[in-house]
């Protein structure tokens, strides 16, 4: 039995009879861009044609990453766990394959003597997912077993040897299916875990300075190393494989990767070799290497990256890419605007299914000098010009391109809070400096999916006898109200100012004033 490292959670299990492709996120490009690999894999997705299953975890793109799916065939079934929810399962059939839903904790054949299991990481105990995330699950099914949590771990087996892939499980949360599968296989070959963070934080802190994202970066590598070191002492594996979350930034974001709690492997290889039990022996393996888990045999030696070339390969690559979303067209002010009613009355919907509530204010910026004021304990939204946060008791400050934003606006089937926020491309501050996760859970339902959206134009503006511009011609407030109106000397979207560099005039009630036939100056 062999298990090949491929990239970040990627890994190809092999025995004599089956192989299976887990979590195949091969082509540059996740998160809307903003996820990266190095070094560039020597292979292709076609590469991989020939296996006989391939498993995805759950649906987060370096999991899930439909750019690579898209050039595997399609012929190939995809084994995935029996959530709650179907999403992930739609998402692969809408991609063209057979979605095989596995229910937790059922060993599965899948050939000769190979089989698999997998289990949700919260042990298909909505209740326990609640517990560790702040929040209570209501629905039409709750009294029923299922799976709220968006992670599952795969075991499999030949019969003789034993792999397991926790991937990106959260300890404790996983502690129930853990034991579970320490307690029915008991010896286990190898462990592949996670050891490093997946996530916006401490890059994507906006009002933390450099030498406090670097404090911060050190804490979380050091929490999750120690966390990893709960599954070994729980598997006691004969091997195991520091794996998952790895990879690079890149684009306008690329100045970020010093700031990422995703260290050197060689680093990581260090801490677990010092500290990790004697008993247990660590692979670190470079892209395309395999290891037998019997014999703990290496198809060759590690090799550390030289972090001199891959910082120029990222200043001189990857920083040059572009996101997904930069080639849309700059969204104006109304335009944005036109989703707030239909996105509160979701972002209300969810709050209130899970009980949640706050006084803490999102501040959301949108274009212009505009910022959506948007309360979490429904007392409603409104539109500020210029918003300071000194005025403001608990908040949180949200910084997205606009042109980012009106796709998460428009929901799922585009873009995904969650993804973008895990991707770096939401700078977020806050005070007090507390993670609310009920808060970003809410967001998640921020969009106007299910809305017939109608997006108003850039509004006109009314000229008094003199020429001078004195109320919006779709509000009528006058120009004069400094709270409704702000007047600024830069050009509109398309470049455009007023004489010559004269002022730009946007209303917060009707949308952002383009300099056009309409508009009277």
């Amino acid at each position: 039995m062999e298990v090949t490292y491929l990239e970040s959670a990627a890994v190809l299990v092999e025995t004599e009879e089956t192989s299976v492709l887990c979590d195949p996120w091969l082509v540059d490009g996740a998160y809307y861009g903003s996820w990266c690999h190095y070094p560039e894999p020597d292979f292709e997705p076609e590469d991989f044609d020939h296996v006989d299953y391939i498993y995805v975890s759950h649906i987060h793109p370096d999991h899930f990453d439909p750019a690579t799916l898209k050039r595997l065939d399609d012929d190939i079934p995809v084994l995935v766990h029996d959530y709650r929810w179907d999403y992930l399962t739609e998402a692969v059939e809408d991609l063209g394959f057979e979605a095989v839903e596995l229910p937790h904790g059922e060993r599965t054949h899948l050939g000769g003597d190979t089989h698999i299991n997998v289990l949700a990481a919260d042990g298909c105990d909505p209740e326990l997912c609640g517990n560790f995330f702040g929040c209570s699950w209501y629905d039409e099914q709750a009294d029923e077993t299922g799976s709220t949590q968006v992670d599952s771990m795969a075991v499999i087996d030949d019969g003789t040897h034993t792999v397991v892939n926790t991937n990106d499980c959260p300890y404790p949360i996983a502690e129930s299916s853990c034991r579970k599968i320490a307690d029915e296989y008991g010896d286990v070959d190898l462990l592949c875990h996670q050891y490093s963070a997946a996530q916006f934080y401490p890059q994507a802190v906006t009002n933390y300075d450099h030498e406090e994202k670097l404090a911060e970066r050190d804490r979380v590598i050091q929490e999750k190393h120690e966390l990893a070191l709960n599954f070994l002492d729980l598997f006691e594996p004969d091997y195991y494989m520091p794996f998952a979350g790895e990879y690079v930034l890149a684009g306008d974001l690329a100045h970020l990767n010093q700031y990422t709690a995703n260290p050197p492997r060689e680093r990581a290889k260090e801490f677990f070799e010092k500290y990790a039990p004697d008993d247990s022996e660590c692979v670190f393996l470079n892209s395309g290497e395999h290891v037998d888990v019997a014999t703990g045999e290496r198809s060759a030696p590690f090799q550390p990256v030289d972090q001199d070339e891959k910082r120029e390969y990222v200043e001189n690559v990857l920083a040059e890419r572009e996101f997904t979303y930069e080639a849309d067209p700059m969204p104006t002010l109304g335009e944005l605007q036109s989703y707030v009613p239909y996105a509160y009355e979701n972002l209300e919907g969810k709050r209130d299914q899970i009980g949640y509530s706050t006084d803490t204010t999102v501040l959301l910026d949108l274009v212009g000098r505009v910022t959506l004021e948007l309360s979490m304990d429904g007392s409603g939204y409104r539109f500020v010009a210029d918003a300071d946060t000194d005025h403001y008791d608990d908040w949180v400050r949200l910084e997205v391109d606009p042109r980012l934003l009106r796709r998460l606006f428009e929901g799922p089937h585009e873009a995904y809070w969650a993804d973008a926020k895990i991707g770096s491309h939401v700078g977020i501050s806050k005070e007090p400096d507390i993670y609310e996760r009920g808060l970003y859970n809410c967001l998640g339902s921020f969009h106007a999916h299910g809305y017939d959206v109608e997006e108003t134009d850039s509004i006109r503006i009314e000229a008094d006898a003199e020429g001078e511009p004195t109320t919006c011609a779709d509000c009528g407030t006058s120009l004069d109200d400094a709270d409704r109106h702000i007047r600024a000397s830069h050009a509109d979207p398309d470049g455009r100012t007023a004489k010559d560099g004269g002022e730009v005039v946007f209303c917060i009630d009707c949308g952002l004033a383009t300099l056009n036939d309409e508009v009277a100056f």
